[in-house]
């Protein structure tokens, strides 16, 4: 069953807060999910389905849907980390389509900062192969220093390079009053910043933060009766990438197969695309991102994206124009959220002024949960201004 067209995201709204230790996890999603509503002009009453991803207290969406007082008829907790919202919003797309809903709320929070926890694969005795897969303590900046340094043997790519994705996200940051890194930096600088995972400096690293956000899917019908911009849902994908006892290929993801089924459905082509809201979890993350979803040929990353070729006004293919991951906010692995939110707002012509692309109609808005040096789910959404 195609979504192409069956539903419309009339909501969004994003948590101004990067560390929320005066607010519990479940306020977050409570505060996230009244913006995004007002944002559409909805109420609580509403609501009829409700999505969330891992890491909430109690029964999950339960203990939420009875926080936030919401009658629901139909729920989904699909949890894949950083894809999670991205996924959902093609899940609520295709419950809408079969009449199980007609207007879905996804909300998407953490607190990593407040409860004083970092970036780690800590190994779980109840997963069945942890024992196995972390047992050289494979930190995750680890897995993505792999995925770099063979993306680097491979294809010839430098740390110059890489370093113009933070770069370009820098140039965005500056005009976001909530991002944690707004000072505009250097490759220079990128590559005086500390190692930390060879060949991966700090500065190629995404920040930590506590936040989140929220989207509203909704039915055609009710779309077009709200004085919002029309944000169809023109197509969605996912795919999983699993280790395969150890036959693990560190030289593509998942979003090679996720981003096809996505444009497939969308019927468009890389190429069609105005802007792209990109996981960047790490720079290679967008870079492997790039070449997955085919807008530059594999291993040609590096050359995509330097000399500004990112930035919004310079570049051929502006990216995270909030900042994303790398500058503006990462909670946790909640930050696929932000991704959708900022696709949305460029699709609407509502994101800054300095950074808005013009005429931008097509938007792709893609995550990845888990890691690329191990298992991980990729999901790609096409949206579009109509």
């Amino acid at each position: 069953m195609s979504i192409n067209g069956k539903a419309y995201i009339a909501g969004i709204y994003e948590h101004p807060t990067r560390l929320a230790t005066d607010r519990s996890l479940v306020q977050l999603h409570a505060e996230v999910a009244r913006g995004a509503l007002e944002d559409a002009g909805l109420t609580k009453d509403d609501v009829d389905a409700f999505y969330c991803d891992g890491g909430v207290p109690g029964f999950g969406a339960l203990t939420l849907a009875n926080y936030m007082g919401l009658k629901l008829r139909h729920t989904d907790t699909t949890e894949s980390g950083g894809s999670a919202p991205i996924l959902h919003v093609g899940h609520a797309a295709e419950a809408i389509a079969a009449g199980k809903c007609r207007v879905a709320l996804i909300t998407s929070c953490g607190r990593p900062r407040a409860a004083g926890v970092g970036p780690s694969m800590p190994v779980d005795p109840e997963t069945p192969d942890d024992e196995f897969d972390f047992a050289y303590g494979c930190h995750l900046a680890h897995g993505y220093g792999m995925v770099a340094r063979r993306h680097m043997h491979d294809h010839g790519t430098t740390s110059e390079q890489l370093a113009w994705i933070k770069v370009a996200a820098s140039h965005h940051a500056q005009h976001n009053p909530n991002a944690m890194l707004r000072k505009v930096v250097t490759v220079e600088d990128v590559l005086a910043s500390p190692m930390v995972a060879d060949p991966l400096h700090r500065l190629d690293c995404c920040v930590i933060s506590d936040g989140g956000g929220a989207i509203l899917v909704v039915h055609p019908e009710i779309a077009r009766e709200l004085k919002r911009p029309l944000v169809k849902v023109r197509g969605a994908g996912e795919a999983v990438k699993i280790l395969s006892g150890g036959m693990f290929d560190l030289a593509s993801s998942a979003g090679g197969v996720s981003g096809a089924a996505a444009f497939a459905e969308a019927g468009v082509k890389p190429g069609d695309i105005k802007y792209a809201s990109l996981y960047d979890s790490f720079t290679i993350t967008v870079l492997m991102q790039l070449e997955d979803l085919g807008f530059c040929e594999r291993g040609a990353g590096g050359r995509f994206v330097a000399d500004g070729g990112l930035i919004s006004g310079v570049g051929r293919l502006p990216f995270n124009t909030d900042g994303g991951g790398l500058c503006s906010n990462h909670p946790g692995n909640r930050g696929g959220v932000t991704k959708v939110i900022e696709a949305v707002r460029q699709a609407r012509g509502e994101a800054h002024p300095r950074v808005q692309v013009p005429g931008c109609d097509l938007v792709v808005a893609h995550g990845t949960g888990g890691s690329l040096g191990q298992l991980h789910q990729s999901a790609t959404l096409i949206l579009e201004r109509v």
